[in-house]
């Protein structure tokens, strides 16, 4: 009994462990093309416009500079990414992105002029910049086919995707908004190929541990992880931009009953 207490206490902090660093990886990236003084101003510094909807375009930075940063989708995926960015706000915020801008000149290590400068050259007061980044790890798994009937050496590859969104005053340079979401999928194949029953298949863990998705090649299964592993974290940040919304908002009209 205190040897099966002390495997359940193992397994325990160990899936803690795994919940802290998930919450960690990938790092952030937005602060790195904004500047660190857009996140040092306090919430109070700005206010949100009172205009309905609020028209603006959006900027998508596929992030691959980070330390041991996963490649980028591809830009079938990027374009789909974005179309669905445009699409919820639209539904579940009052913004209506009128335009997709490309991310022309933007790099790390500047700040907010840069997108300023985007801003107005496309005509527009306000600015959704979006930044999507992730990172892999690899390592050697056994495999079983049939589920248990046969095992067989193999590999594991995780996926931590984040998808950070902030709104930007383009006459300001004042950041409005912002929010994050995580997402994180898992890739189990053997490493001799031709098991195409049961392999490669991706995983939902944990959040859903009995969901999985079989790509169509195993060329292609690195790419089919990234995409549903950034579609988990997109599935957060549309609500979690939500709700920085509302608190800012309450936070507005407190000061003014105050």
């Amino acid at each position: 009994m205190r040897r099966q207490r002390g495997v359940m206490l193992g397994l325990l902090a160990g899936l803690l462990g795994l919940s802290a660093c998930a919450s960690t990886v990938p790092p952030n990236r937005l602060a790195a093309y904004m500047g660190e003084q857009a996140f040092s101003e306090p919430s109070s510094a700005t206010s949100l416009p009172e205009q309905r909807p609020i028209r603006a375009g959006l900027v998508l930075i596929p992030d691959t500079t980070a330390p041991d940063a996963a490649p980028a989708l591809p830009d079938e995926a990027l374009n789909r990414l974005g179309d669905e960015l445009k699409q919820q706000f639209a539904q579940f915020l009052p913004i209506v992105i009128d335009k997709i801008i490309p991310a022309e000149g933007i790099r790390p290590g500047g700040d907010t002029t840069q997108f300023r400068e985007l801003g107005m050259k496309h005509g527009l007061d306000y600015l959704v910049v979006a930044v999507a980044s992730s990172t892999e790890q690899e390592y050697p798994i056994t495999v079983f086919l049939g589920w248990t009937s046969h095992a067989q050496p193999g590999l594991r590859r995780d996926n931590w995707s984040l998808l950070e969104v902030a709104l930007i005053d383009v006459k300001t340079g004042q950041t409005l908004v912002r929010a994050e979401g995580r997402g994180w999928a898992t890739l189990d194949r053997p490493t001799a190929p031709g098991i195409n029953q049961w392999y490669p298949v991706i995983w939902r863990r944990p959040q859903e541990p009995n969901w999985r998705w079989w790509p169509p090649t195993y060329e292609g299964a690195p790419n089919t992880l990234r995409v549903i592993a950034m579609n988990e974290a997109l599935k957060r940040v549309v609500p979690n931009f939500q709700d920085a919304w509302i608190q800012k908002r309450q936070a507005e009209l407190d000061t003014r009953r105050g």
